[in-house]
């Protein structure tokens, strides 16, 4: 059985608008959330052993404060090409990951998409997944021997959580 849990970055700051995109920082209320969604997933045993990410800093910042909550994880990859990827991009990346657990943290409106697509059984009766907001975190769980093996509609869902239940 393989793990993915799926997390939007949390809510970031549009103060400074000269900056790129790209380098938009966590505002205070993201910087709050984040870790929020790492004491989730600790209180709930779901703890990866691969990170894969968006190299924006609004997502590396949300793993900051993710990691902050749970044991250390070694393998961690951030990566340009995740940034505003595609619900096929993204999953096209999972299927080169290795871990058991694998944690990816991305962009809508992929992140969100690939979330609704990859499972096989209805979506939660939570009013906000459709919205999928900022630090929003899914967890499917499929059973397969490698990630090689991700298809859309292969996952069950296991749990979905959004910054505003905690």
């Amino acid at each position: 059985m393989k793990r993915l849990i799926l997390v939007r970055h949390a809510k970031s700051s549009w103060s400074e608008s000269s900056l790129p995109d790209k380098d938009r920082p966590l505002n205070d209320r993201g910087h709050e959330a984040a870790p929020k969604i790492g004491r989730w997933l600790a209180s709930k045993g779901y703890q990866p052993d691969e990170v894969i990410s968006s190299a924006a800093l609004r997502c590396r910042e949300t793993w900051a404060g993710i990691l902050g909550q749970l044991n250390p994880v070694s393998n961690v990859r951030f990566e340009d090409y995740l940034y505003l990827a595609t619900d096929a991009e993204m999953l096209d990346t999972l299927r080169t990951a290795s871990g058991d657990t694998v944690l990816m943290i991305g962009h809508m409106p992929g992140i969100g998409d690939l979330a609704r697509g990859l499972r096989q059984d209805p979506p939660p009766k939570h009013s906000l997944f459709a919205k999928y907001p900022t630090g929003a975190a899914t967890v499917l769980d499929f059973q397969i021997d490698d990630w090689a093996e991700a298809q859309f509609g292969s996952a069950r869902f296991e749990a979905y959580v959004a910054p505003a239940d905690l």
